[in-house]
């Protein structure tokens, strides 16, 4: 089986890209996958929840990618992805300029943005997806891009403003993850939502199937349909 990379993106800090990029982990643990992740970020927050990890899940590799810690080693060498693995996930850095950023993709890239209903985050996230899509060797490299909304919280004056944003975008936005602090107390035990396996977060593991099945269904075409930001699922 051919190595599935999937890089978790967007310049605005904050957004929820390692709360994707972890529960992206331990989903493909969880159904057998040999998964590795990559934090290019300092403050090694997927590293700390790797830590975390119960002995009795799935396990995680992590790399810290932030940085080169043996000097010895090239950072190609220190970055590589073992032939073993079938899943390899980048939780990359906020403020990375985009010409730095695109040398983190490869042809068979799948690209997910997270991005948060407030002003100031639509108004970030539509001038990265812009510099993302004029970037040449970004759109070279990239073979499909997708966004995913966050804490998201129903029948709200910025719900509306974000799903009008989403919607004018070209690319596919493919589900939306409610705002609750599940994420926050999976984060904290070391798992994944995926791996909660009660009726409190039926809605959460439904508002994620949505995005598994963008990134495992194969490439017909770079469009794909875009979807309301909720469908049957109530809070």
């Amino acid at each position: 089986m051919s190595l599935q990379r999937i890089l978790v993106t967007n310049a605005k800090g904050g957004c929820g890209k390692t709360t994707i990029a972890t529960n992206l982990a331990s989903h493909y643990a969880r159904v057998g996958k040999n998964v590795r992740l990559f934090d290019h970020d300092t403050q090694g927050s997927s590293l700390a929840w790797i830590r975390r990890r119960p002995g009795d899940v799935a396990p995680v590799t992590g790399v810290d990618a932030s940085k080169n810690s043996d000097h010895r080693l090239t950072r190609s060498w220190q970055l590589r992805v073992p032939p073993e693995t079938d899943v390899a996930i980048v939780d990359s850095p906020a403020g990375t300029d985009i010409s730095e950023l695109a040398l983190l993709f490869q042809q068979n890239d799948s690209v997910l943005i997270p991005v948060l209903p407030s002003p100031i985050d639509i108004h970030a996230t539509a001038h990265f997806i812009k510099a993302l899509l004029t970037t040449g060797g970004a759109r070279r490299k990239m073979i499909r891009l997708a966004v995913v909304a966050n804490r998201v919280r129903k029948n709200t004056l910025m719900y509306h403003s974000l799903e009008r944003f989403l919607f004018s975008l070209n690319i596919p936005f493919i589900s939306s993850l409610r705002d609750t602090q599940l994420y926050a107390q999976a984060i904290e035990m070391g798992i994944g939502v995926q791996e909660i396996s009660t009726s409190r977060n039926r809605i959460d593991r439904e508002q994620w199937a949505p995005v598994f099945r963008w990134l495992d269904t194969p490439v017909v075409s770079e469009t794909a349909p875009i979807t309301p930001l909720f469908n049957s699922f109530e809070r």
